[in-house]
């Protein structure tokens, strides 16, 4: 088990363990409960634990014995032509297997918004067929890339982002079960904004914390991830409220020397101006700039200038504000 990823030897295999999403879970526990599975969609941004759900749905329905003879996982990611609906599910939804009254065979489709639109028309017909015996759970990000005919077969769940208090409770029981002590708040506080709501995200980024350095600190998460420092750009957004532009580029001119794009400047900068402390209404307009030098980054101005030129107009800004206030 040592060599296991974290990711996998601490993944729940029952819906009472899964974190977040707790209406969701909670309507997927009383399904299990009473047997008759629909077809179902489960969408929601990448590590909120969808693809897990219907795994401890599956094996909270069928128990362990069950569960390894009467489920198939597919990844539409791998297998997502029209050949996969019509050999692999097709012949397994045609498996006979000897299930209790009222429980059904469960075909769980991974990336399911991956799939081509033939494999989806396929798939449509195949679901109405083996109705009787088969149920099928697709997971996938985007709802709207499933074909209508699929989506009206089916119960759409929808998951969100987990909360920053879920991520921690659950990164703390992993560090209790790893004996791991040697940790700072900050050190948190920082896998939680490089997380954004995803917990594989920051289960993976604890794992390579504590493999690389032995300790968890804000420097180790940031040395990890190789992303800006929080802490360094919100002292340039502090330069340009204070009105000191000069001051600003120095700073950034220091976080580029480090090897950093203004992709990834832009972006953490974004995320820190959310919580950053300033009026409102700059607030907003400071988020506006920097969308709109965003866009200009991604499309492929990546330049020096570009960054420098927001400063300056944050800073404008920040002196605008200012004289309204006087």
């Amino acid at each position: 088990m040592s060599e296991i990823p974290w990711l996998e030897k601490y993944r729940p295999t029952t819906l009472k363990d899964v974190v977040g999403n707790r209406e969701t879970i909670d309507r997927l526990r009383q399904i299990a409960k009473q047997g008759n599975v629909p077809n179902m969609i489960i969408s929601g941004p990448p590590g909120t634990g969808k693809t897990t759900s219907i795994h401890c749905l599956a094996f909270d329905l069928l128990g362990e014995d069950l569960y390894k003879t009467a489920v198939l996982e597919l990844n539409a990611s791998d297998s997502r032509g029209i050949d996969v609906v019509r050999n692999k599910i097709k012949m397994f939804a045609q498996q006979k297997i000897n299930l209790p009254p009222g429980k059904h065979k469960v075909i769980i489709l991974d990336e399911a918004d991956n799939m081509t639109k033939a494999a989806q028309q396929a798939l449509r017909r195949t679901m109405e067929i083996y109705s009787n015996t088969t149920r099928f759970a697709l997971a996938c990000n985007i709802s709207s890339k499933i074909i209508e005919p699929i989506q009206s077969r089916c119960c759409i769940l929808r998951y969100t982002r987990l909360r920053n208090k879920e991520i921690v409770k659950r990164v703390k029981e992993v560090m209790d079960m790893e004996n791991i002590t040697n940790f700072t708040e900050a050190g948190l506080n920082s896998l939680l904004f490089i997380a954004e709501g995803d917990m594989r995200n920051a289960i993976n980024t604890l794992q390579s914390c504590v493999m690389g350095f032995g300790h968890v600190t804000q420097d180790t998460i940031m040395k990890i991830c190789d992303q800006p420092s929080p802490k360094m750009t919100k002292n340039i957004l502090q330069s340009c409220k204070n009105g000191n532009v000069e001051e600003a580029c120095t700073r950034l001119q220091d976080v580029l020397n480090q090897g950093y794009s203004p992709i990834d400047f832009i972006t953490t900068m974004f995320r820190v101006v959310q919580k950053f402390d300033c009026q409102q209404e700059l607030k907003l307009i400071w988020i506006r700039h920097i969308a709109f030098t965003n866009i200009r980054i991604s499309k492929g101005l990546q330049t020096h200038m570009q960054l420098t030129g927001l400063l300056a107009q944050l800073c404008m800004e920040s002196k605008g504000i200012k004289r309204l206030r006087l």
